[in-house]
């Protein structure tokens, strides 16, 4: 499918390694618009909001739904835009270098012993496949943006350059189409944003040593490009104003939030494991948490990702009694949902 075709309340299981926190996303009908909107518009989806309101889910819940790879790229403080694009892997190569420099001294010096008349005829031997060896574009590597305009491209560059492909999940495949992930942006620095301009534009870049331009094959779906922000750091106006802009917030009155979180916490946890009395409780314990939080201008708020680990703190402690539950609840809840300094005592 080329567009997102679910209906607002449509729960979606996202894979998840072994040992960690089963996943799951509810969409709801903005999601599924913007999601859409983006597609038939070739742009970047930017999805802005506050940690913990489900935006990096909402891209891996969109990517098994559309049966679609994701490739993704998380940017920290040391990212350059490039690197959205593709890495050069300096080390292997120096390494490799060293490897070969070794064994043609080697080499050189064994037929120095025998002949020294043969040693040029050595070298040019040796040094014209060494040369093609270390050939720079044997060190570059595919990143998310590569992987997501073309696939079969970057699965070839990926072998020649002995990278990995990103994982794909049972049913994904990239005949639907590739989702490309690059999470949290507001953590680079404004190169980032402004490096993507062209590539996001255009849908096409030149890799260094490249004669023509990683660019999609006419047959293939776009790929959908989802970006995440937690608004830590303000964007360059050009590149917000060629994005689709969603912005996930939590809903501001009480019993609003607390209806949402309970019905976010249902998806999580069936009936049996979880009472909605206990779902009610924990969701009235952060309400209440994150109205001090805000009031006192602490950060960061606590807020779905703090109910939900809340949750299944208490669903794994405190038994399938509800009572039981409820008492573990009340020991455990500070422990998840305050991450401020406590304030010191009078």
């Amino acid at each position: 499918m080329r567009y997102l075709d679910a209906d607002p309340g449509t729960i979606v299981h996202i894979p998840f390694a072994p040992g960690s926190p089963e996943q799951v996303h509810v969409f709801d009908e903005d999601e599924i618009i913007a999601l859409n909107t983006a597609l038939a518009a070739r742009r970047a989806l930017l999805v802005r909001g506050e940690p913990g309101t489900g935006k990096t889910h909402l891209a891996r819940a969109a990517a098994v739904h559309m049966e679609r790879p994701i490739a993704t790229f998380v940017v920290d403080a040391r990212s350059e835009s490039r690197d959205l694009l593709w890495h050069f892997d300096a080390v292997r190569r120096l390494a490799d270098a060293q490897v070969f420099g070794a064994l043609l001294g080697h080499r050189g010096g064994a037929v120095a012993a025998e002949d020294a008349g043969t040693l040029d005829n050595t070298e040019d031997a040796i040094l014209k496949p060494l040369s093609e060896k270390l050939d720079m574009a044997n060190y570059i590597q595919p990143r998310a943006l590569w992987w997501g305009l073309n696939w079969s491209n970057a699965k070839a560059q990926a072998n020649r350059a002995k990278a990995p492909a990103p994982s794909q999940r049972h049913k994904c495949d990239p005949e639907n189409g590739i989702v490309v992930l690059i999470d949290e942006i507001d953590k680079g620095d404004t190169d980032v944003p402004n490096g993507l301009l062209e590539a996001l534009g255009s849908g096409e870049f030149t890799p260094p040593g490249w004669a023509e331009p990683i660019r999609p094959l006419t047959s293939s779906k776009p790929p959908l490009v989802i970006i995440t922000t937690n608004e830590e750091r303000t964007l360059p106006d050009a590149f917000v104003r060629r994005c689709i802009v969603l912005t996930l917030r939590l809903p501001t009155e009480k019993d609003a939030l607390i209806t949402h979180l309970v019905e976010r916490g249902r998806a999580h946890f069936p009936v049996a494991k979880v009472s909605d009395k206990v779902l009610t409780q924990a969701a009235a314990l952060l309400a209440a948490d994150r109205k001090t939080a805000q009031d006192r201008k602490w950060r960061p708020l606590p807020g779905q990702a703090e109910f939900l680990d809340l949750v299944r703190a208490v669903h794994d402690l405190g038994g399938t009694d509800a009572a039981a539950q409820l008492t573990c609840l009340d020991r455990v809840a500070r422990f998840a949902l305050r991450k401020h300094a406590p304030e010191p005592e009078p």
